[in-house]
């Protein structure tokens, strides 16, 4: 008997064939039947009627920051709720195992560090998990059986690094006797599930102590080691990020990953790709990596995402701004001083000059400030400005737009809400993001989801492409956009039967109306541990979420329950050698 039929759908399987109408039918958590309209004659417990709705394979994102959300969210919301049936966490170096057990500070550390670099609340990261374990499988273990999603780890080098250094894992290089250690630690992590390593050398990751992350402090012998470290373990990876992602790679950087990628034999995958015709030399460039690779036994994929997500700033909290050169240091002081220093002609205009530098990388969009809408504000001085351009008030007021922004700011004691409008919404720049999508070794993803909670929300991108490949620019076609969000990323991971609609693969599977699927407006909710705010958006057109077939989300509304596994790698993925 099947568990579930959902007739009359129209299939689109991930593999970008053409789609096709069918009934598909479920059992014991695997597609068991896939058969014209009308012909499977076996008993079933549910049906429903699917005509004129698409049925895809559950999204897969490679980039999130889930670790710990998924403990007081099992559901991963909002990534689930747009048809994510799959995540990859533990990214950017970051996670929350190994704890040494002697050293239960370590855990305050790593809760710190996570709210400073990958803006989690720390009350939500106190209260929301359990913080019960000290090897990398007794995490895994602690998360088994009470996810609604399947979920990967890498496992973090900072974690490492902090677990066998200590304090030393900032500015310290690690003793033989030391590098020993954190090579049995990473294979014993390995063992037990992770996926591979995650390591960062950016220079906009620092720990809650405003220092440089552990992982900056490594040496590319260091990350040579752990890369080989790698190779010896089934359906293994490595995700990576340097400070030039942000722009564009150094040749050492480029040495650094090929090396990476080649010594572990595996596929090395960083993030973002930012692509904008405006700089049209960035994305031969950051592929250039991908081009020595594949020549020198390795292969490096770029993360990129296919919409542009709404960040919002603030002068009164730490934001993207405060990554620009300079800006740290000015934003980083008490309110009443930093106000009296940006009314200070002076120094906004050497804020502006370094702004709009060479070293400020991609952040130089940022400081078009004549762009920026105003948000939430909070004093009677700025009533009626929420939803206004800057450009325009400056324009009013005769001020210069950064001035203008500064002022409106300084009445609401800097907690007024900004929302800078993108630079790169041009018809050239879309048409380079399909042209990029051509390259083997780009791939969708880097929505950051489960951080920068309320700064960013990237986890609907998927439904946000979807409705533009369908309703919008049409830069692709539903085929293929289906297969970039499914069996392109679970065939990077290598995941076992999954990210396709196949007879006897894992019935993961998202229903929705191809009239209608998209993504709402993102808005800030306060639903985290402690109330602690988040920026949420709603699914439009997802009818229903499938994992491991169990239905968990109809109509953007989750059932509460949990079929998710946690994927271990070898058991769950298969090594994809690059050798």
């Amino acid at each position: 008997m099947l568990d579930h039929l959902i007739q009359n759908a129209t299939v689109v399987d991930g593999t970008g064939a053409p789609s096709y109408v069918a009934d598909v039918g479920v059992r014991d958590g695997r597609i068991a039947v896939i058969a014209a309209p009308g012909e499977v004659q076996e008993e079933t417990r549910h049906r429903e009627d699917a005509t004129g709705l698409v049925l895809a394979p559950g999204f897969v994102d490679p980039h999130t920051h889930y670790d710990a959300q998924l403990f007081w969210d099992p559901y991963a919301t909002p990534s689930m709720n747009h048809g994510v049936t799959t995540v990859a966490g533990g990214n950017c170096g970051f996670t929350l195992a190994p704890l040494h057990p002697d050293r239960p500070e370590d855990a305050d550390y790593t809760r710190r560090m996570m709210s400073r670099v990958e803006g989690m609340s720390l009350v939500a990261l106190e209260e929301g998990a359990p913080w019960n374990w000290h090897s990398f499988g007794e995490y895994l273990d602690a998360l088994e059986g009470r996810t609604a999603v399947n979920a990967g780890f890498m496992v973090g080098h900072c974690a490492l690094r902090r677990h066998v250094m200590g304090a030393d894992a900032v500015g310290g290089q690690p003793s033989e006797d030391q590098m020993e250690e954190m090579l049995r630690l990473f294979h014993e992590a390995m063992d037990a599930g992770a996926w591979g390593l995650s390591t960062t050398q950016s220079s906009t990751h620092a720990d809650g102590d405003g220092q440089p992350v552990a992982s900056r402090h490594a040496r590319p012998e260091e990350l040579l080691a752990l890369s080989e470290a790698v190779a010896e373990h089934e359906g293994t990876q490595i995700e990576a990020i340097v400070a030039g992602c942000l722009d564009q790679f150094s040749d050492e950087e480029i040495d650094l990953f090929v090396r990476m990628s080649a010594a572990a034999g595996r596929p090395l995958n960083w993030n973002v790709l930012t692509i904008d015709a405006a700089v049209p030399e960035r994305v031969p460039r950051q592929l250039t990596a991908s081009e020595r690779a594949r020549k020198e036994g390795g292969r490096i994929v770029a993360l990129t995402m296919p919409i542009l997500t709404p960040m919002n700033m603030s002068l009164g909290t730490f934001c993207a701004l405060n990554l620009i050169p300079g800006w740290g240091d000015i934003l980083s002081l008490p309110v009443p001083e930093r106000i009296a220093k940006l009314r200070d002609p002076d120094v906004r205009t050497e804020m502006l000059r370094r702004a709009d530098s060479k070293e400020a990388g991609v952040f130089r969009r940022l400081a078009k400030f004549d762009r920026y809408v105003i948000g939430d504000t909070y004093s009677e001085a700025n009533k009626g400005l929420t939803g206004r351009v800057v450009r325009d008030i400056a324009a009013e007021r005769g001020q210069d737009p950064f001035a203008c922004l500064v002022d409106i700011c300084a009445n609401d004691e800097l907690r007024t809400v900004l929302w800078p409008m993108p630079t790169d919404n041009d018809p050239a720049s879309w048409e380079l993001r399909r042209e990029t999508w051509e390259h083997e070794d780009v791939m969708l993803g880097g929505s950051d989801a489960g951080a920068h909670l309320d700064r960013m929300c990237g986890a609907p991108y998927t439904t946000r492409f979807l409705g533009d490949c369908l309703r919008g620019r049409r830069l692709v076609g539903l085929e293929r956009a289906v297969k970039m969000l499914t069996d392109d990323p679970a065939r990077l991971f290598g995941l076992r039967e999954r990210g396709r609609i196949e007879q006897g693969y894992h019935a993961d599977l998202v229903l929705f109306d191809p009239e209608r699927i998209d993504a709402g407006q993102a808005t800030l909710v306060h639903d985290l541990p402690g109330e602690s705010p988040r920026l949420d958006s709603a699914a439009i057109g997802v009818v229903a979420v499938w994992v491991n077939g169990v239905e968990t989300l109809r109509d953007d509304v989750v059932t509460g329950a949990v079929p998710g596994t946690v994927l271990r790698s070898g058991r769950d993925t298969e090594t994809v050698s690059t050798r």
